[in-house]
């Protein structure tokens, strides 16, 4: 399956790389294919790097003003004229999604999906892998939402919670019927 993740690219702490690796070759060695922002620096590279050498493919979405850190050599490198289409290049090629530690472009990316899924227009599988104890704070935010009535779906509906790389890949291959 196609796994689309949105994640930083900074550098970052070993706290959140070894468990991005981690689910990296989870991928990997289940034979799917990592769609990413396709930048080779930071998180992206961590990531992309599990998945290639634990035998997945690579495919790449970048977008113009990042090209130059683009990864080389990789299974497919689509380039968007910008951060809107980029999005939904990432999410038109993915079967599901996970979402990983970042800053406000992951975010974005992740309230994005969540807001197609509310509205009915996608039923992919998206995972929040809160890493670490990263996005405590946005579970608390996302239950409130739900509790106060700005949610019109059950919110394990839109996103399903995962503390560990293993049960996200788990619930994305249940969820899809692959294993």
């Amino acid at each position: 399956m196609n796994i689309c993740v949105f994640l930083s690219a900074a550098d970052l702490d070993d706290r959140y790389t070894g468990p991005a690796r981690d689910f990296a070759r989870l991928l990997g060695k289940g034979g799917h294919t990592l769609v990413w922002g396709g930048s080779d620096v930071g998180l992206m590279k961590v990531v992309a790097d599990g998945v290639e050498e634990a035998g997945g493919r690579l495919l790449g979405v970048s977008v113009e003003f990042l090209a130059a850190k683009a990864r080389p050599g990789v299974d497919e490198m689509v380039v968007a004229k910008d951060l809107a289409e980029r999005k939904r290049l990432l999410l038109e090629k993915a079967h599901a999604v996970v979402i990983m530690v970042g800053g406000t472009g992951t975010l974005d990316e992740a309230t994005e999906i969540l807001e197609l899924k509310k509205h009915g227009h996608t039923e992919k599988p998206v995972v929040l892998l809160n890493t670490a104890g990263f996005y405590d704070g946005l579970k608390v935010q996302f239950r409130r939402m739900e509790d106060e009535g700005f949610l019109p779906r059950p919110l394990t509906e839109l996103v399903f919670f995962a503390e560990e790389p293993a049960g996200a890949l788990a619930y994305l291959e249940e969820s899809l019927g692959v294993a």
